[in-house]
């Protein structure tokens, strides 16, 4: 039997944890960003994919800085510290995958 989540069920409205899920080994943000939004530069002991649904991007990750638009993935290599900032004009819609029942994340600036 399918189970259906409503997004407001959700942490804080955008995030799910497989683990609250019965142990699911995924967990994602769902995020819609106003300009110049975005976490801050972090790391994780996995690969995050993030889908650019809607909206423009800039990511950092490791030495690297790129503009990203709606249509595109970009993948941060497990260990290496990335960010993002919403840099179009219209909202940025996305969705950050962590192959994870929980997301786990070092901040290396606040």
């Amino acid at each position: 039997m399918a189970t259906i989540i409503p997004k407001e069920q959700l942490q804080n409205g955008h995030l799910f944890q497989g683990d609250d899920f019965g142990g699911i080994p995924i967990s994602f943000f769902w995020m819609q960003l106003p300009p110049e939004d975005g976490p801050n530069l972090h790391f994780h002991p996995y690969a995050e994919i993030f889908v650019i649904l809607e909206g423009q991007a800039t990511f950092t990750v490791g030495e690297d800085t790129i503009e990203v638009t709606a249509g595109n993935i970009v993948i941060g290599p497990a260990g290496v510290p990335h960010k993002f900032r919403q840099t179009g004009e219209d909202a940025l819609k996305i969705i950050t995958i962590h192959p994870s029942p929980h997301t786990i994340g070092t901040r290396v600036e606040e």
